[in-house]
């Protein structure tokens, strides 16, 4: 597996290396925006560990870059703790976000999570969780052999993210594939129908094991 660690913080930079190589990961290693983009069209890695306050580009312009022509995982770290930048980062394409101080095992298994998703489902591919079955090429759902009926927004809701097995995906990016555009300012809109969803789908509903609310960040099916 190889791995563009993006970091401008020496220390860090050679931290990260060294763990990431102990492990098997073959690591390339880049300080500056610049050169990331350069590091990832050259060696196109399989995933990317980005920090976001770099000193020439912006991380968010790094995602920018990548995005124009590549899907491979992106990893953000950074040491910002609100969510606008989370947010903004996962909108342009990131996978994931770290926020610092982290722990190396914390880092290597949202890198584990980032790299088992290989990309968005096929059409036709049938999806299974708990004691739930997802055709997605019928739209149809049962749970322990039983029919489920799921509205319309749900549906599309839990479709949107069975194809992003492991990703975090803001709620901006579900109103947006939901309704067309996200334009719907009331928060408490897609918490209903997630709720909705548990209900019908997750073995505990109050305690959710596959679809995951992440506050103020977004939403997640963890197969």
């Amino acid at each position: 597996m190889k791995v563009l660690v993006v970091e401008d913080e020496r220390a860090l930079l050679r931290a990260l290396a060294m763990n990431l190589t102990a492990r098997g990961y073959d690591v390339i290693e880049a300080d500056t925006g610049t050169r990331a983009l350069a590091a990832a069209a050259a060696a196109e890695p399989d995933v990317v560990v980005l920090d976001l306050g770099l000193p020439d580009l912006s991380g968010l312009d790094v995602i920018k870059g990548i995005r124009a022509y590549a899907s491979m995982p992106i990893l953000v770290l950074s040491a910002r703790t609100g969510t606008s930048d989370k947010v903004t980062a996962l909108d342009l394409g990131a996978d994931d976000y770290v926020t610092k101080p982290f722990s190396i095992d914390e880092l290597l298994a949202r890198l584990r999570a980032a790299t088992r998703r290989t990309g968005t489902l096929d059409a036709d591919e049938v999806v299974e969780f708990g004691p739930t079955r997802v055709d997605l090429a019928s739209k149809t759902v049962s749970r322990d052999g039983e029919p489920v009926h799921l509205t319309p927004t749900e549906w599309q809701l839990l479709e949107a993210l069975l194809r992003r097995p492991g990703k975090l995906v803001t709620g901006r990016a579900l109103l947006t594939e939901v309704r067309g555009r996200p334009d719907h300012t009331d928060p408490s809109y897609l918490r209903i129908y997630l709720a909705q969803l548990r209900r019908k789908l997750e073995p505990v509903p109050s305690r959710p094991r596959y679809l995951l609310t992440e506050p103020g960040m977004g939403y997640r099916f963890q197969p």
